[in-house]
């Protein structure tokens, strides 16, 4: 036994060497056929097209390995990366409504200080410097009213304009088009059955800032109130002994204020359609009115000489002194400062703190007549664009002054002169700043001292283009 397993011992080592003999043969049999094969040229071919078949097996099997390994992510696992996805999403999305809500907070903070500027009157923005002077053919020319406009009115929106004249007719204009909207026709003195309308010159309107209500006042003694988007006539308000010269609303309600030849000056609710108050103090007749957002008004005293501020609450008034002639027009800048014209050819710019004028410019718009007889002319309307620190003026010069306010109101800088033939009888800024609108007559708005027969009676639209602001340094 013991020889028979010596022997099986031994003969392993000898099969084994003799199957390596084997392979031996085996491999040098095929590195001779290799051998062969190159010999004929046929072996770089034959390398090639092993290498080839070997990456493209490799390339299925590697799909294969990556869909397996996807195929054993377990429930937990692919319940953890959709956590994180949505994770990410929601962090994403926070990320932008926080940026956005930093942007509308910076935007309301800044809204917030210019209201708070506004209350206070001291918001000034700077953007005469900015205003082109008009070419004289982009000026837009609206023809309807056949006798001289006294006053016009623009809607908050800037998309209309109301004009009224000595014609007794109130005219809406589509700002866009030029064209008539509607036509409020002359009533005629003692015809029943007649559309609502006015008998005698149209002396001055309101319109309140939110579009709803639209006031015109008459030498009739008569404040009428119309819906401002029909036309349609709603209330007529009496109680005034002479001519209403002068309307405005209280900005954000429909407190409407009102002033008249008869030295008074009257408070109306029209939402309610009553009469609330009349307050007196003007020594003449009073030419002008405006208001803004706080519960008082001013007027223009007209011959009496004065500018005066009303507390409606209190029941006082401030009285300004500073123009030699009669006051004719006045427009609030903010609420802390205004500006007004005299028939003695002045411009005055006003703050509440003081009863002497900020600023005060003679001769705004030259001088008329004969070499040793000269007159100023009369500045007839102002406008202001509200909270900035531009200002227009209108007389019978054959042009539209622009004029820059100085700091603190202190100055008043030409800019340029648009040139108008006529009247200008009464003079808005759109709300957005990007037009002026002139109406222009040939006679004033009060009375017929003189007549310029080349002048036509018509509403004149000015486009305002501001030049492009330099760029700041880094931008």
């Amino acid at each position: 036994m013991s020889a028979t397993g010596a022997s099986r011992k031994r003969g392993k080592p000898a099969s084994g060497a003799g199957a390596g003999a084997g392979a031996g043969k085996l491999r040098r049999k095929g590195d001779s056929s290799g051998d062969k094969g190159k010999s004929k040229g046929g072996g770089k071919m034959n390398e090639e097209i092993s290498s080839d078949s070997e990456t493209e097996s490799l390339v299925p099997r590697r799909n294969e390995e990556e869909e397996a390994e996807e195929l054993e992510e377990t429930a937990q696992e692919k319940k953890l990366r959709l956590a994180k996805l949505y994770l990410e999403q929601l962090k994403q999305q926070e990320e932008e409504k926080a940026e956005a809500r930093e942007f509308e907070e910076d935007q309301v903070a800044g809204r917030l200080k210019e209201d708070v500027l506004e209350q206070r009157g001291r918001l000034q923005k700077s953007v005469a410097k900015e205003i082109q002077a008009p070419d004289p053919a982009d000026i837009r020319i609206l023809r309807g009213h056949q006798l001289s406009i006294t006053c016009l009115v623009i809607t908050p929106d800037d998309l209309a304009i109301f004009s009224a004249a000595k014609d007794c007719t109130i005219i809406k204009w589509s700002v866009e088009s030029g064209r008539k909207l509607h036509v409020i026709p002359r009533a005629k003195k003692g015809a029943e059955g007649q559309p609502s309308g006015h008998s005698s010159h149209v002396l001055c309107m309101a319109i309140s800032s939110d579009g709803k209500y639209l006031a015109s006042g008459d030498r009739s003694k008569l404040i009428l109130i119309w819906e401002a988007q029909s036309c349609q006539h709603l209330y007529t308000f009496t109680g005034h002994r002479d001519a209403v010269s002068g309307l405005a609303f209280r900005r954000g309600t429909h407190q409407l204020y009102s002033t008249s030849h008869d030295r008074s000056v009257k408070v109306w609710n029209v939402a309610e359609n009553s009469y609330v108050e009349t307050l007196f103090g003007h020594q003449d007749a009073v030419a002008a009115l405006d208001a803004l957002s706080r519960e008082c008004c001013v007027t223009a005293g007209g011959r009496d000489g004065t500018v005066r501020v009303w507390k409606i609450p209190e029941e006082s008034q401030l009285v300004f002194y500073g123009h030699q002639g009669s006051i004719d027009s006045i427009q609030l800048i903010n609420e802390e400062h205004m500006v007004s014209g005299a028939d003695d050819g002045s411009v005055a710019l006003w703050g509440l703190s003081k009863k002497r004028p900020l600023a005060l410019q003679r001769e705004a718009h030259g001088l008329r007549g004969e070499l040793g007889l000269e007159q100023p002319f009369w500045v007839s309307s102002v406008a202001a664009l509200l909270n900035t620190d531009l200002v227009a003026t209108g007389s019978h010069s054959n042009s539209v002054r622009l004029w820059q306010c100085g700091e603190g109101f202190r100055q008043l800088d030409l800019l340029c002169d648009i040139p108008l033939v006529g009247f200008i009888n009464s003079l808005k800024f759109s709300s957005a700043g990007d037009f002026l609108v002139a109406g222009v007559g040939q006679e004033h708005r009060l009375g017929r001292w003189w007549r310029i027969k080349e002048a036509r009676n018509s509403i004149c639209i000015i486009p305002l283009h501001r030049a492009p602001r330099p760029p700041t340094a880094g931008s």
